[in-house]
């Protein structure tokens, strides 16, 4: 089983507005509301994949039952602490005539410090059923920075894989726990390792620098690429990922989509290759409509067949 931890879930909009100028006036042609967060996001795809998977976190108010009820009425098994705070909502402007996005996230909910040992507790007994947990998203108000480096230190156990994907102030801390896989896009990595990159020479080192940071596995990837590093037997196997060219209706959700995808091949015992290869095909499916994770599963599979993936192995 796969379980999702979101601490800072979200109602999620989706509005397609040509020609949008801030400033004046408009009307949204066509709108997607849906439960949202990166842990909720990889949980809908892993479900989509047909992995079974539960969903926890802190959903409160009015916007936090309208996620549950959404995520019940999808299928999808949650277990969610609830708080006296509003669960956020966040938004995302396309403009399909410029190809922007504008997204526009509250900040969250404030989270006490009663609600945050209720979740904890939750966990103890959630994780023990789970091969995979994915920690995902920002974190709401009210929690410490070093939340996800004593999430992943409580959930990390053998036989079980740990992954972080989050950002800023957060992800410098969480790495020190040393999760079992670090799942970043390149903006994420650039801002933990302090420089830009680009190439794929520059992809493997950030990849590798990831690693030396407390990472066991790391994946980072792009717009042109993504690199794996996976350890495995004394080796370290060096994976490059590139797909094809796609006409993108919209990304929101493409790198959930791609962790969602990576992860439910892992509970099917296929090679990180394969694994990847099917990730970054999760990825470009969702790129093709509004809505993140919203895809069916043949169509990640055409799109995998087209991603070439080069592997290397280092000692």
């Amino acid at each position: 089983m796969i379980l999702t931890v979101t601490l800072n879930p979200a109602v999620d909009r989706t509005l397609e507005v040509p020609n949008f100028e801030i400033g004046f006036r408009h009307r949204a042609g066509e709108t997607v509301t849906l439960p949202g967060g990166k842990g909720v996001n990889v949980a809908r795809v892993v479900k989509t994949l047909g992995q079974p998977v539960i969903a926890t976190g802190f959903l409160g108010g009015r916007a936090g039952e309208r996620v549950l009820l959404d995520l019940e009425h999808e299928d999808i098994l949650c277990d969610f602490v609830r708080i006296s705070s509003e669960t956020r909502t966040s938004t995302a402007v396309l403009d399909p005539t410029a190809g922007t996005t504008t997204e526009i996230n509250e900040y969250g909910p404030e989270v006490t410090s009663h609600e945050l040992e209720l979740l904890l507790e939750k966990l103890v007994y959630l994780s023990r059923a789970a091969s995979v947990m994915v920690v995902a998203g920002s974190i709401p108000r009210g929690l410490d920075p070093s939340i996800y480096a004593r999430l992943v230190g409580r959930l990390k156990r053998p036989g079980a894989t740990v992954v972080l994907d989050t950002y800023g102030e957060p992800l410098r801390q969480g790495v020190k726990s040393a999760p079992n896989m670090l799942f970043l896009n390149q903006y994420e990595t650039e801002t933990l390792i302090g420089h830009e990159f680009g190439g794929e020479e520059e992809f493997v080192a950030a990849a590798a620098t990831l690693r030396r940071l407390g990472a066991g596995a790391a994946v980072v990837h792009g717009l042109e690429m993504c690199v794996a590093q996976i350890p495995a037997n004394g080796q370290v196997t060096t994976l490059v990922a590139r797909p094809p060219h796609v006409d993108v209706v919209s990304a929101v959700g493409s790198g959930d989509s791609l962790l969602g995808g990576f992860v439910a091949r892992m509970m099917e015992g296929y090679p990180p290759a394969d694994c990847l290869r099917f990730g970054v095909g999760c990825g470009l499916a969702n790129a093709g409509s509004y809505g993140a994770g919203l895809f069916a599963p043949e169509e990640a599979e055409r799109y995998a067949e087209h991603v070439e993936v080069k592997e290397r192995t280092q000692g």
